[in-house]
């Protein structure tokens, strides 16, 4: 019995040699690791794994009319991997095999009923085969059980039953254990192709984020040669491939490689798989150097992959990956390719969106130095031709107050400036304000010393004239406005208090979001602010009737560093 047992082991040997070869193959490891087959596929992985029962039979050891073998293992696997279809495929095939190759043998019904059971009954447990945690270890259980089966089916059907219970004391246990060893062994194999594959995956997804990473600053500026050049020097040297270009719909508009010759300029498009991949939106393989002729090389390419780069559904141009073997294009590539074009379209649809959302940004402050200057022009002009008769100095200070305002306004910039041109820029319309309506109004600014700062202009202006002019002069003796810029762990604080009148409590909610009437400096303020650094850094607002108001915001330390980058 031992030695029957050695000896098996030796037969098994030989299978998962076999096995191990088997599996190195591409088609089978693309084969094996599918989620889902077809029909056609689930037919062709019964008859592979019932071939393996079949090898499994001629690789036994003829004993007392009988046949101690390997048969159980193809369909076992197949079954614990296709589900019960591939199992009752393969256990049909590798079973009447057995039955047929000796009629007449005494065990060959028991041992054929026995191999399209194991097959099933695997298929059946595949479910929990694919939960289990220790696929091999489940694989060992169930093909001892199933080998017990076995012998049991010989006890029963086999005649004579002396003769069946003589075979059985002798290929019992090696049978039970040496194929339940073949089976997991088997699994062991097939789990390492998963484990391999998986390693491929991570690798690309690893490869794929490190260059949208890298591509992100130029492509957030979208697609243009300038930023196509960039991005193809940047795949060129992060992956192992002969040549990388890019196109629009109709140009060639960046190319780099070992062999490309013309690698400047922009260059229409020629060959008919680009046009094709720009009207299909679908990617094509090339395994040969027909269609490449583009890139006119001292070595022709020989293969190359070409995926759609996309904006929405519609397609925008090609990235294109070259090799110089014919053929050398693999599923990495593929997936490769694929990936970056993907990534490259949604960092395409981020840069429109940041494009938009800043012209809308430009067009509010536009909107907002509209509202703002007529009305105040011609009030400060009333103000200044009443001080000419009464007080020319006054007039005159007032005068260059207005100049200073307007001429840091009326400049149109959008970029941040920093805080403190920004706090003159108040200053300079406080003071106008001031001399309108004389000692009505107080004033108090106070600017932390170490205050670095860059800021959006006119932000803090539209909260002081609101203050002015909704908090204070509705008060009849007037009141005083406080303005804070003060440093915090967050970022630098924007405070603006008044001791005016303050805001009913119905309207405290709403106002912050008005696009018409008296609020709209407020909520515009607040709009952009949010739209800038994110919704948590809108206008904190607190204010209670006939106490005041006090409005703030926090211009986030991550806003300095954008603005130096």
């Amino acid at each position: 019995m031992i030695s029957l047992f050695f000896e098996m082991l030796n037969k098994l040997g030989m299978i998962i040699l076999l096995t191990a070869v088997i599996t190195k193959f591409r088609f089978f490891k693309g084969f094996i690791t599918k989620d889902k087959y077809n029909k056609k596929e689930i037919l062709l992985s019964g008859i592979f794994f019932g071939m393996i029962g079949i090898l499994g039979t001629y690789f036994g050891i003829h004993i007392n009319g009988a046949i101690v073998n390997a048969r159980i293992i193809g369909p076992a696997v197949g079954g614990f991997f296709g589900g019960p279809i591939v199992g009752l495929l393969a256990g049909l095939i590798a079973g009447t095999h057995r039955f047929l190759i000796d009629i007449n043998g005494f065990t060959s019904l028991p041992c054929a009923l026995s191999t399209l059971l194991e097959g099933i009954i695997a298929g059946l447990l595949s479910k929990y085969f694919y939960k289990s945690s220790n696929k091999w270890v489940f694989g060992f259980s169930v093909g001892l059980v199933s080998e017990f089966m076995h012998m049991i089916l010989v006890l029963i059907i086999a005649r004579p039953f002396v003769e069946a219970f003589d075979l059985v004391k002798i290929i019992a246990f090696p049978m039970m254990f040496s194929n339940s060893l073949g089976i997991a062994l088997f699994i062991a194999f097939i789990e390492s192709i998963y484990k391999e594959q998986e390693a491929i995956a991570a690798h690309q997804a690893q490869t794929v984020l490190k260059i949208a990473k890298k591509t992100l600053k130029y492509l957030r500026n979208g697609l243009d040669e300038k930023t196509a050049k960039k991005t193809v020097e940047l795949i060129y040297n992060s992956i192992s491939i002969s040549a990388v270009a890019i196109t629009n719909r109709e140009n060639r508009i960046a190319a780099i490689g070992d062999n490309v010759i013309d690698q400047n300029g922009i260059k229409p498009i020629k060959n008919s798989a680009t046009k094709e991949v720009i009207e299909s939106g679908k990617y094509i393989v090339l395994n040969s150097n027909k269609g490449l002729e583009c890139l006119r090389t001292k070595t022709k390419l020989k293969s190359a992959v070409i995926v759609p780069l996309k904006e929405e559904d519609e397609v925008i141009g090609t990235l294109k990956l070259y090799k110089k073997r014919q053929n050398a294009i693999n599923t990495f590539d593929v997936e490769l390719a694929n990936g970056l074009a993907s990534l490259f379209a949604t960092q395409l649809a981020l840069s429109k969106i940041s494009k938009q959302e800043e012209l809308l940004a430009k067009s509010e402050l536009r909107s907002l130095q509209a509202q703002i200057n007529p009305h105040f022009l011609f009030n400060a002009i009333n103000t200044i031709v009443s001080f000419t008769r009464t007080d020319p100095d006054k007039a005159r200070e007032t005068l260059l107050n207005l100049g200073e305002y307007f001429r840091n306004n009326m400049l149109g910039k959008n970029d941040d400036i920093d805080i403190r041109k920004e706090i003159n820029t108040v200053m300079n319309y406080v003071e106008i304000e001031k001399a309108r309506f004389g000692d009505k109004l107080s004033v108090k600014c106070e600017v932390d010393e170490d205050v670095e700062c860059m800021i959006p202009p006119l932000l803090i202006q539209p909260l002081v004239e609101n203050a002015i002019k909704h908090g204070i002069f509705e008060k009849i003796n007037g009141g005083e406005v406080e303005i804070f810029v003060r440093n915090s762990i967050e970022g630098t604080t924007i405070t603006v208090k008044d001791n005016g009148v303050g805001i009913k409590k119905y309207k405290l909610n709403s106002i912050l979001h008005e696009k018409k009437g008296n609020s709209i400096g407020l909520s515009n303020v607040n709009s952009r602010l949010m739209m800038k650094y994110g919704k948590q850094y809108g206008l904190n607002l607190e204010s209670k009737e006939n106490i005041g108001t006090s409005v703030s915001f926090i211009i986030p330390n991550l806003s300095k560093k954008i603005t130096k980058e």
